[in-house]
């Protein structure tokens, strides 16, 4: 049993997801959809997760319903703050704005108590006595005669008198005739024997409830019309379905959900994403590999469901189309390399002044105005060569560097030779140049070049060291406009002669 500010909390959420309940309904009185999402928060916002929760929240905006978040923190040892702070900032950072504020399913612990405790009270659950080592003595020998290690309803017909004080758990009594067939959205009908369930615990002990029976009961409270999660959930559907078959008998108005059970993401060799092998958290995405929401949203649509041979989906298109009947039976494999390809193209479409923004968070400190609005005319010719925010933030570095430039090795292997004659020569036709443009400064080198008798690519290689400091670098013609007449020719000065 919760105490008193406990329970006025419950009173609290309750009237919350009630009024969500009786609300949802169209204009025209038809049931309106309602969908969900609901993370453990027990770590990070999973890549899978946020699949999950975008497909949610599509399919509640394509048929003008809500969507829903509900925090499942019944697991009090391993949910936590950052967690949960975690899993926020990464809806929110991928546009998954959910409609309401966010409930948390711990503060409703007394409703689903309720629950159980009508259930008893109606014939549909029972209290059981056994005690851990009766239930450890139960599944050793189902072990032993290879048998399915599923409690065995020994207390299901007892009177319940027999266990007088003793410590007990609520337990529902499921249907032991027959099957149940769901027809689910995406993997099609699947049907179970009801011979395969087990009587599974609602109510604990020390009367908390499992997380089985308290799925159901916010679901049901929160009007929930769509259950769409992964498809390692479908066997709970056939253990939660009489909870609501029970409820709808005592109570009535428990109408069981329509369900669509999602495949899994793969690894592109088909073995399971870890932890230990790929980034599988949203912010790793975001922080360490410096893709851009728009473009992990459209990648993570793309996997498993499809709309033609449409790859560049907007928000507002994938609205628009979104059905569950796109969404495939198979799992998806996470390609990297198809995600960092779509990145690109999503940065080559930013606007600059938000590129920038997000790179000048990468620099390293804190940037002048004047710095600002270089990086911002950089992004230009940064932006077609960059597959991620990270590689920006390289390309720009440059711009940024102190006098004399390191060279990196690649660099120093270009100042070799005639290069650093070469460079004197480049000097002197830049330092001519009367409109510091690009086409103004293409002529100059290319005049160095024809008399010195060598390709452009020649005069460019010793340009590019000397201005940037490494062997790539944007076009070269660019790199000399974005750092100026002042601070190019500088830099070209520190490196003409061999340093001592």
């Amino acid at each position: 049993m919760l105490g008193a500010p406990a329970a006025a909390e419950w009173a609290i959420g309750n009237l919350v997801w009630e009024q969500a309940r009786l609300g949802a309904t169209s204009d025209t009185g038809a049931k309106r959809v309602v969908t969900r999402f609901a993370p453990s928060p027990t770590g990070f916002l999973h890549i899978g997760g946020a699949r999950t929760a975008l497909f949610n929240l599509l399919f509640a905006r394509h048929h003008g319903g809500k969507f829903l978040l509900r925090i499942e923190d019944t697991d009090r040892a391993r949910s936590t703050e950052p967690a949960i702070a975690a899993i926020l900032d990464g809806m929110r950072w991928l546009g998954l704005d959910w409609d309401g504020d966010e409930v948390y399913q711990f503060a409703r612990a007394e409703r689903h108590a309720e629950v159980a405790r009508t259930m008893l009270a109606h014939g549909h659950a029972y209290k059981c006595f056994a005690t851990a080592e009766e239930l450890e003595a139960m599944r050793a020998e189902q072990k032993a005669n290879k048998q399915p290690l599923r409690y065995d309803g020994r207390w299901r017909d007892r009177d319940p008198a027999e266990g007088g004080n003793a410590p007990y758990v609520i337990r529902l009594k499921a249907p032991r005739e027959g099957a149940v067939t769901i027809e689910d959205h995406v993997q099609g009908p699947v049907t179970v024997n009801n011979s395969e369930l087990d009587d599974l615990v609602l109510l604990r002990s020390d009367g908390t409830p499992t997380y089985m029976l308290a799925v159901v009961v916010d679901d049901h409270d929160m009007g929930v019309t769509h259950v769409i999660r992964g498809d390692d959930h479908l066997n709970n559907a056939f253990r939660q379905l009489p909870i609501y078959r029970a409820m709808q008998a005592i109570e009535g108005g428990w109408e069981e959900p329509q369900y669509a059970h999602i495949p899994l993401i793969f690894n592109p060799d088909g073995t399971k994403m870890s932890k230990r092998k790929n980034a599988v958290a949203v912010d790793e995405y975001r922080d360490q590999l410096g893709i851009l929401p728009e473009a992990l949203s459209n990648y993570l649509l793309r996997l498993g469901w499809g709309h033609g041979d449409d790859e560049i989906i907007s928000r507002e298109q994938a609205i628009a189309w979104f059905e569950l009947s796109g969404v495939g039976k198979s799992p998806s494999r996470f390609d990297l390399k198809k995600l960092e390809n779509l990145n690109g193209h999503y940065i080559r479409a930013t606007d600059d002044d938000r590129l920038a923004d997000l790179v000048a968070a990468r620099i390293g400190f804190e940037l002048s105005e004047s710095q600002r609005d270089l990086l911002r005319r950089s992004m230009a010719a940064l932006k077609p060569r960059a597959a991620n925010l990270l590689e920006l933030a390289d390309g720009a570095a440059f711009l940024f560097r102190t006098r004399p430039l390191e060279l990196d090795d690649g660099a120093q292997a270009l100042l070799e030779g005639d290069a650093r004659a070469l460079l004197a020569q480049l000097h002197a036709a830049l330092d001519g140049v009367e409109s510091w443009d690009t086409e103004a400064l293409e002529a100059a080198v290319r005049t160095v070049a024809e008399d010195a008798g060598v390709k452009l690519g020649a005069a460019a290689q010793p340009l590019r060291a000397a201005l940037t400091g490494r062997r790539t670098s944007p076009g070269i013609f660019d790199v000399l406009a974005l750092l100026g007449r002042e601070e190019s020719l500088a830099r070209i000065a520190d490196q003409m002669t061999v340093p001592a």
